[in-house]
């Protein structure tokens, strides 16, 4: 298959796999707030998002039965489903039928977070993982300003059943075209426990620094994150505007860090990239502390938000490129699922205490706090050097077409 094949592929799974992740961390929030659910209870919405960092248990699961691109067909089929509930009950009552829709939604999503990135992995040939992860992070990039910022935005038209009916429309849409994705050419894996791939894995010389570093890379960006659109509405932005800065300005820098920093990772190389750009990346946090310590208003606010797209887009290349090259490519479900369950507990476990940091020392200092976690990882990456090897592919040709 032609790279520019690949890469549309690419583009519209990842579409796929950030668009629920988008409603469920942005959406969701703004909507249980606007019925009146108090702060604490939209914090134990982040526990929903545990899902994401247990999937490892069940990804070999994706690798022992059947076809990953009807896992994720059918992961979406389920998510669409749960969309049509969720506005069924009022949430300000917290109905278990709420938290059970919501966490159904969740643990298909991150199903469908397992096979792509396995099927991802095993499309890709050695060399193209740069250039892929470019159009991989711009594509998931833009499916979270999709479920988080235009479907906001309309609930002020269509209200929220409106918003979530064509969310489930456009999951449905996504699993058609995922079950017509080409089929994967990789030989059966050979029955063994379940675990047993993982044991193997984790028994690797370099296992314990490698995990590690996964875990602390994006460290600073989780623990800032959760508290970036409650500044944001501290500063006077409303709703609309929040969405329309995410959904206008947002997405264009991002996309730009995203494809600038895939091209940068295959000409660097790995290694080399995640050094470069991870710095680039931790100025995003500088930025917003700058921004709430000086006190600036509107046009500081949307700086800051153009340099955090721009440059977690760099970072976030690298880093995806950096997880696809340490996975082998038949149990790349199980491995890829333990590499980013570890970001998915960092986000997790960051976010759960992010509200207290920032109540505490007030937004300027708790986001400088979040620079300086920007720079745990990076003690750790001459123990990782190895893992991604040296003398990389070059960039790829330019068969993409664009």
């Amino acid at each position: 298959m032609r790279l520019s094949a690949k890469l549309r592929w690419v583009a519209l799974l990842y579409f796929a796999e950030g668009l629920p992740f988008g409603i469920a961390v942005d959406n969701v929030p703004v909507y249980l707030r606007d019925h009146g659910v108090s702060l604490e209870q939209i914090g134990l919405v982040s526990l929903l998002g545990l899902p994401w960092t247990l999937k490892v248990l069940w990804a070999p699961l994706v690798d022992r039965y059947g076809e990953r691109r009807h896992w994720i067909a059918a992961a979406l089929a389920v998510m669409g489903l749960s969309l049509l509930v969720l506005p069924l009950r009022d949430p300000a009552s917290a109905p278990l039928v709420l938290w059970v829709s919501l966490l159904a939604f969740t643990t298909a999503s991150a199903t469908q977070d397992v096979a792509i990135d396995a099927y991802t992995i095993g499309l890709l040939d050695r060399g193209e993982e740069g250039v892929a992860n470019g159009v991989r992070v711009s594509a998931y990039r833009a499916a979270l300003i999709a479920g988080g910022g235009v479907l906001v935005i309309l609930a002020g038209t269509i209200g929220w059943r409106g918003v979530y009916l064509v969310g489930a429309l456009l999951l449905w849409c996504l699993a058609l075209a995922a079950w017509r994705a080409p089929r994967e050419r990789l030989a059966a894996t050979e029955p063994v426990a379940l675990m047993a791939g993982l044991r193997a894995w984790l028994a690797r010389d370099g296992a314990l620094p490698l995990l590690l570093f996964v875990l602390l890379y994006k460290l600073g960006d989780a623990s800032m994150a959760p508290m970036v659109k409650p500044f944001w509405l501290d500063r006077g932005l409303s709703v609309e505007e929040i969405g329309f800065v995410s959904t206008t300005l947002g997405v264009v820098a991002s996309v730009a860090g995203a494809l600038v920093g895939g091209v940068l990772t295959s000409r660097w190389g790995i290694f080399r990239a995640l050094w470069v750009l991870g710095l680039a990346q931790a100025a995003s946090n500088l930025g917003y502390a700058a921004v709430a310590g000086i006190g600036a208003g509107r046009a500081g606010i949307y700086a800051a938000s153009l340099l955090e797209s721009f440059t977690g887009g760099l970072g976030t290349a690298s880093f995806l490129a950096f997880l696809m090259r340490v996975c082998e490519k038949r149990r790349a479900a199980t491995e890829y699922a333990l590499l980013s369950a570890l970001f998915g507990l960092t986000r997790t476990l960051a976010g759960a205490v992010s509200g207290w940091g920032a109540a505490r020392l007030g937004y300027g200092p708790f986001f400088l706090l979040t620079f300086g976690l920007s720079f745990c990882a990076f003690p750790l990456l001459p123990f990782v050097r190895g893992r991604v090897g040296e003398g990389e592919a070059a960039a790829p040709e330019p068969a993409v077409g664009c």
